[in-house]
């Protein structure tokens, strides 16, 4: 018995460690500049340490889902897919919420994806969805 009593301990610590990664989720609204409102569920990373930790080891991240980086000011930003095994695309996002560039994203390389302008916010869904949701550069995203 006292066997499968370790096991079953490590089987809830690695459960709790993987439903810690998640952050909480909030639904937000894009506007295309053909008029259409595309919903996403994002995950908020507002944090320092939340936002180093982002999409790390998740294996699984369905379409229509995302997390949205939030900084406190504008600034050129840097990412990089160290230990991110997903293929993911990023939106850079200025401080009105108007997408400024949009870049693809290959799993666990560390070269740095930059923004070309200063922008407040960052987001990041599976690759392929922005193209796939008609979303481009100079659509809104509505910032919760």
């Amino acid at each position: 018995m006292k066997r499968y009593g370790g096991i079953f301990v490590l089987c809830c610590a690695v459960l709790t460690i993987a439903c810690a990664k998640r952050l909480p989720r909030h639904t937000i609204a894009i506007q295309t500049n053909s008029g259409a409102a595309v919903s996403l569920i994002v995950e908020i990373a507002r944090t320092e340490t939340e936002r180093e930790r982002g999409f790390m080891e998740r294996t699984n991240i369905p379409d229509g889902t995302g997390m949205l980086f939030i900084f406190e000011r504008d600034q050129i930003l840097s990412f990089w897919m160290k230990d991110t095994p997903t293929p993911l695309s990023i939106a850079y996002i200025d401080a009105r919420g108007t997408i400024r560039s949009i870049h693809d994203m290959t799993p666990y390389s560390r070269a740095p994806i930059e923004s070309r302008t200063r922008v407040r916010y960052a987001l990041e869904v599976p690759q392929g969805w922005f193209s796939r949701a008609g979303i481009s550069v100079g659509d809104v995203v509505a910032i919760p």
